[in-house]
């Protein structure tokens, strides 16, 4: 079994804790149905947000959807200068039993990230 990571990210309109969490769901399901994932599946799951984003932890949107045993870390996205404003980015490192090519995700605003390999 080996172990990969995957990469996501979605944009929010505005710094609401309904939009945040709605967004951060639609990001997480959106992976997890991409990559055939499980919950038992993820090892943990970090997520970060821009400075413009505090009205509520991404975590949270994790644990309403049943991640009660996953470990979940929220961070700051460091701030530069010009950078994509109001942005959840994930990386999930999670157990994979076979050659399957990881599907990372960018929706919204995010594709503007990593418009190389954007699931839209």
């Amino acid at each position: 079994m080996r172990i990969k990571a995957i990469r996501g990210a979605i944009t929010v309109q505005e710094n609401t804790r309904q939009e945040i969490l709605d967004k951060t769901k639609r990001l997480l399901s959106t992976i997890m149905d991409k990559n055939a994932l499980r919950y038992e599946d993820i090892i943990s799951v970090i997520f970060t947000a821009t400075r413009d984003l505090d009205s509520a932890y991404p975590a949270v949107a994790a644990r309403e959807m049943g991640m009660t045993q996953v470990p979940l870390l929220c961070c700051q996205e460091m701030y530069v200068e010009g950078s994509l404003e109001k942005c959840i980015r994930v990386l999930i490192h999670a157990y994979w039993d076979d050659d399957r090519v990881p599907q990372h995700v960018y929706l919204e605003k995010a594709v503007n990230l990593r418009p190389d390999i954007a699931q839209i």
